[in-house]
């Protein structure tokens, strides 16, 4: 090994790192490690990290296990907090452009949802203001897709999802699956979202608390669409008028996905929306 004494310790150190994971059985990991440390070293160079510093960096993380259990995963929550999940989600589902941004599904989806005719609310207690949606399903040239499966999902009027919450709820309620049309249109029937807090009792929440970061996610409704010959979408809806668009927690409210929900004449509000299905490449998984 010969390390440069014209080095910084950081680079000396990435070097030294580097060296011993030459014969590395998995090269990959190597690689990736081996940068990972180089990127960790010039942080400890340039931010002058100290002895207290990293104390105080081992304490977070072993507090992040602590809070860890088999209902709930600290380590998800600081992997979506930090954006990291959304970042990975964006880049393993790489679209053309023009077609509707995939998002995470979410801790609360469900695969059960019962089927809905068009028209057929998803609000089994009919608590909430009255939301009417007509979503169109289409490819990029402008074509409807006929038959697109539409599960939708949601938080109630005071944020919660009906599996949060099984004993205030109906089962299955704000849940459903659609069909789009010879228009590629479908219309669901359901109440207008509220925006809830991500779990923030924690010490995730405390590092958000104290970058001055609010735990508020925007109002929002859920979507996984899928066609033969396309590429499942999974996606969110949010309202245009929610304060928290700006702030999502979870890097999530693209503008493409941000719709105003609008007074109609039957009461309630209405809101229009187009989705954009990518066609499945030869060979290519459609998830």
């Amino acid at each position: 090994m010969n390390v440069s004494t014209t080095q910084t310790p950081a680079r000396q150190h990435a070097t030294q790192f580097a060296d011993r994971l030459r014969d590395a059985p998995d090269r990959q990991l190597a690689e990736r490690m081996g940068r990972l440390i180089a990127a960790v070293a010039r942080i400890v160079e340039e931010e002058r990290i100290d002895r207290e510093d990293l104390r105080a960096m081992i304490r977070f993380l072993t507090d992040v296990g602590h809070a860890s259990d088999a209902r709930r995963s600290e380590w998800v929550l600081l992997a979506d907090t930090l954006g990291i999940t959304s970042l990975v989600e964006t880049q393993v589902t790489r679209r053309p452009a023009g077609t509707t941004p995939n998002t995470i599904a979410g801790p609360f989806y469900r695969m059960d949802a019962p089927a809905r005719q068009d028209g057929e609310s998803i609000s089994l207690d009919g608590v909430g203001e009255l939301l009417i949606l007509t979503l169109e399903v289409a490819d990029l040239d402008g074509d409807p897709v006929v038959g697109a499966v539409i599960e939708v999902w949601q938080a109630n009027a005071e944020g919660l999802y009906e599996n949060q919450a099984p004993d205030l709820q109906p089962e299955s309620n704000l849940r459903g699956i659609y069909t789009s049309g010879d228009d590629g249109k479908a219309v669901v029937r359901t109440v207008r979202p509220k925006g809830y807090a991500i779990p923030h009792d924690g010490p995730v929440g405390d590092l958000l608390e104290r970058l001055g970061l609010s735990p508020e996610r925007p109002a929002h409704l859920h979507f996984r669409i899928s066609a033969p010959g396309f590429q499942t979408l999974t996606t969110h809806l949010f309202d245009g008028d929610d304060p928290a668009l700006a702030t999502d927690p979870l890097f999530a409210a693209h503008p493409s996905l941000v719709t105003r929900f609008a007074p109609c004449a039957a009461g309630g509000f209405e809101a229009r929306h187009r989705f954009i299905l990518a066609r499945a490449q030869t060979g290519q998984d459609q998830s």
